[in-house]
């Protein structure tokens, strides 16, 4: 007999307005404790410097976890001209300065080469790994690597504002993987100058925006009240961007079982329609939301026919 989890079944999303100085793995014991929640996760990691969405899954809702890690993010931030730090933001050793000043304007001008599919290396101080060990953990033991370039896509970047001569404010949207240091320092660099990140806040991962986050002063608040249900949005919200398929009552109990269902040939054609790439060429994605009742049952892979379970929700 398997050990009963801890906590209580608490599924669905909160939508964290992290505040600066905490991480993000404190930050999701903070939320599962307020709940008192039997498993938590967060879909895209927060240095303590930065503030600003950090999606936290509860229960079920960490099947979904990986959906909303693909999703693009948004990024409000500030360069801090004349300092190169070792980790391209305010929290890391200064390596370098300079006495260059790049003007609002040619930062503008200079951002359009950093648009669209570009080639990043990620900041020595990042979580990515290098033989089982996260490169900020041999980066603050001061052991030399290499890291290897990667594809990224940002899709807009904008100048704000320029508060000052020393600093610079800047917007983007981007891809899963894109480094906000890595960018300061590649832009810093473009324009002969020393550069870093001094202020960094997310308005956006997804389908979850600032402008309906919660802060955690509040959702402890919230929880303390036993009103903690308040601020979660439904396990299915970071499934937006993925077709949702009504199934019978049936049907909805084999994919609960993890076994497959026969589709008519009119579902499979109005799936393929609603999954087709652009150009019509076959399917952009199989993946597909089982849901009854106007709940979810399962993520599925539309195959031979078939609608495959891939992730079942208990709820």
């Amino acid at each position: 007999m398997g050990r009963r989890r801890k906590g209580l079944p608490i599924n669905g999303w909160v939508v964290l307005d992290k505040p600066e100085g905490l991480g993000s793995t404190q930050a999701v014991s903070r939320v599962r404790r307020a709940f008192e929640a039997q498993k938590a996760g967060h879909a895209g990691t927060l240095d303590p410097l930065a503030t600003g969405v950090l999606p936290i899954a509860l229960g079920e809702a960490t099947k979904t976890v990986s959906f909303l890690m693909d999703a693009d993010k948004a990024y409000r931030f500030t360069i801090a001209w004349g300092v190169n730090t070792a980790s391209f933001d305010r929290d890391g050793a200064i390596t370098e300065t300079s006495d260059v000043r790049p003007t609002p304007e040619a930062v503008a001008k200079a951002l359009p080469a950093f648009v669209g599919e570009i080639e990043q290396i990620p900041p020595a101080f990042s979580a990515i790994k290098v033989d089982g060990e996260r490169a900020y953990d041999l980066a603050r033991a001061g052991v030399e690597f290499d890291l290897a370039a990667r594809t990224v896509t940002i899709h807009s970047a904008r100048v704000l504002d320029a508060p000052d001569a020393d600093h610079v404010e800047l917007e983007i949207v981007c891809g899963k993987g894109t480094y906000v240091r890595g960018l300061a320092r590649d832009l810093a660099a473009a324009l002969g100058a020393c550069g870093h990140v001094s202020a960094l806040r997310r308005t956006r991962v997804g389908p979850f925006s600032v402008d309906n986050a919660v802060t955690l002063e509040h959702l402890e608040d919230l929880c303390h009240r036993d009103a903690g249900l308040e601020a979660l949005s439904p396990v299915e919200t970071a499934l937006d961007d993925i077709p949702a398929m009504a199934v019978t009552t049936e049907d909805a109990f084999r994919l609960s079982q993890g076994r497959p269902i026969v589709l008519l040939p009119r579902q499979v054609e109005t799936l393929r329609t609603r999954l087709s790439a652009p150009d019509g060429a076959g399917f952009a994605s199989r993946t597909v939301l089982a849901t009854y009742g106007g709940g979810p049952v399962s993520i599925c892979e539309i195959r031979a026919g078939q609608l495959r379970p891939v992730r079942v929700f208990n709820l």
